[in-house]
């Protein structure tokens, strides 16, 4: 069969980064072996599954240590029993809209119920137990007919990846291996090579190697819409045979591929806080297994028999016998072997505090303090939490924006969102706000400076009530609003707001004009009696001292 002139291209490109990333397998393989036992095949490739994995630790500190970091930050950035996330407009003034607000606030909802139904959960934990050892991580999310997208985290053994200009990987070779039967399921027997056919025919469950590629696609005529001329194209080859299987494309990139730092001279992959931590790992572990075997002497010691006039080898296992010339002490006695058991303990305890450090474990795990109130303590694990924050920058911009865009992107391409209102349609972008408890402890220093200022600002304002013209309440509030994530559902919008202050007003003024009548009334009350006394004295007068003539007199008793 003549090789396909684009499968032997990729293949060939593959093959360079093949050769880029063999630097980084043997680093990878000693991060698996210690803390990753069950991704420990890396370079190990003869490994069958359901083989013990386990061999090499003697300590599980980093095992623990990096698995309670993963799910730290899951439970940090995108925790499912909480918000995450959410959606606003980048144009303030529909952001205020009721009616844009509502329709936006149901499409976050619609996306949350989505993440529920999918297997994001279990595939994001896995993503984040890649980052923490490997320093890189790859899932890929494609589109689902039932849970409006599926989340799968690719082993790195499998990945070769490439960046842009910029830093950004934007091209992901995945080479792996597949059943021959659902290799033709899954291309079509139009499409598979002619090797796959009869490797399917004889025994359907042997495994073929297939690649695939996904890649900007620089050669597409924009104007056209079809899978051919997509910005991102994919092809699945078959290795063998350098033949292409299917190609098709994508609107977005389809992984993202979050690193854990990133030095600018390498290029691909990251590094990780596993390899910072491997030095004092395998150093521990060296050190348990010897303390181990030195525990084991002191219980079960080698012991000091008499022989015959012979010297033979010493026997230092635990349990050993080993003979010495009788006639001097004719007793079995065990062998001392001079350890010194406290020592060793303590440079170990030295190296999993090392090892801890590394993956944060003393920011994640806060010991309680005597006495101290549930503000104080809400206080240091907010502190705790900041100190996570140059983490959180690289992850949000390599793993969760890629992410929620391309969620976004899947689901409005299936209609999954509500029809959005005419007045509001093609408004302005949508940008996404991470709202995770991560995410908060980061701006909350942001909104302590606005109480501080107003608790300073109090004495003035009780001394000088004008000082507060200084102060934009309504600005105050919007940014507190922002700044600590409230969810729009307990806030109002700015249309309804202007109307409870109008609705305000208008019983104010009511308020006002009653009192006003109350007062006319109460006066004009107290009034009548004298104007009375004045108008009877007024008619019992003569007309010379003051009194009213008689013809009033008559009118006003008529």
């Amino acid at each position: 069969m003549v090789a396909d002139p684009r499968a032997s291209m990729l293949l060939r490109r593959m093959s360079r980064l093949q050769t880029q990333r063999s630097t980084w397998e043997s680093h990878w393989q000693e991060l698996a072996d210690y803390m990753r036992p069950r991704k420990a095949d890396i370079v190990q490739t003869s490994r069958t599954p359901g083989k013990k994995r386990t061999e090499q630790i003697f300590d599980g500190t980093a095992v623990r240590a990096a698995e309670m970091l993963s799910a730290s930050l899951s439970g940090m950035l995108t925790n499912m029993s909480t918000s995450w996330f959410s959606l606003r407009y980048r144009d303030e003034e529909l952001q205020l809209d009721d009616e844009a607000r509502e329709w936006l606030l149901s499409a976050e909802n619609a996306m949350y119920t989505a993440f529920h139904r999918s297997n994001f959960q279990e595939q994001i934990q896995e993503l984040y137990d890649d980052l923490v050892v490997f320093g890189t991580a790859t899932m890929i999310i494609e589109p689902d007919e039932e849970t409006n997208f599926r989340f799968s985290t690719r082993h790195i053994a499998e990945i070769y990846l490439a960046e842009d200009a910029h830093g950004r990987v934007n091209t992901v070779y995945r080479k792996f291996k597949m059943f021959a039967q659902a290799a033709v399921d899954e291309f079509g027997k139009e499409n598979v090579t002619q090797r796959i056919l009869e490797t399917e025919k004889r025994d359907p469950y042997e495994q073929i190697e297939i690649v695939h590629v996904v890649l900007p696609r620089n050669d597409r005529d924009p104007v056209k819409v079809n899978s051919a001329n997509k910005p991102f194209a994919s092809f699945y080859l078959d290795a063998e045979d350098q033949q292409v299987l299917s190609e098709s494309g994508y609107d977005e990139f389809p992984y993202v591929c979050p690193r854990w730092l990133k030095s600018s001279t390498e290029l691909g992959y990251g590094r990780s806080c596993g390899m910072t931590a491997l030095a004092d790992t395998k150093v521990l572990n060296r050190m348990s297994e010897v303390n181990l075997r030195a525990a084991q002497k002191m219980t079960d010691p080698p012991l000091m028999v008499p022989d015959d006039g012979f010297m033979l080898p010493i026997r230092v296992v635990p349990g050993g016998l080993n003979f010495y010339r009788s006639g001097t002490r004719d007793r079995l006695e065990p062998l001392n072997i001079g350890s010194n058991t406290p020592v060793a303990l303590n440079m170990e305890e030295q190296r999993r505090q090392a090892v801890r450090s590394a993956f944060y474990v003393e920011h994640l795990q806060l010991a309680a303090v005597p006495n101290e109130t549930a503000t104080a303590a809400l206080a240091r694990n907010e502190n705790s939490m900041r100190l996570l924050g140059p983490v959180l920058g690289r992850i949000q911009s390599e793993l969760l924006r890629p992410l929620l865009n391309r969620c976004w992107a899947i689901m409005s391409k299936q209609e999954a969102f509500p029809q959005p209102p005419e007045s509001i349609q093609g408004a302005g972008d949508i940008e996404i706000e991470y709202v995770s408890p991560l995410a908060r402890a980061q701006r909350k220093g942001d909104a302590q400076s606005m109480v501080q200022l107003m608790e300073f600002m109090q004495p003035l304002m009780s001394i000088d009530p004008s000082i507060a013209d200084y102060l934009d309440m309504d600005g105050m509030a919007q940014h507190l609003i922002k700044t600590l994530s409230v969810p729009a559902t307990v806030v109002h919008g700015e249309q309804a707001v202007l109307a409870k202050r109008d609705e305000r007003a208008a019983q104010q003024a009511q308020q006002a004009e009653m009192a006003e009548a109350m007062q006319l009334a109460q006066a004009a009350g107290q009034a009548a009696p004298m104007v009375k006394a004045v108008d009877n004295a007024a008619m019992n007068l003569p007309p010379e001292e003051g009194g009213l003539p008689p013809e009033a007199i008559e009118a006003a008793v008529a």
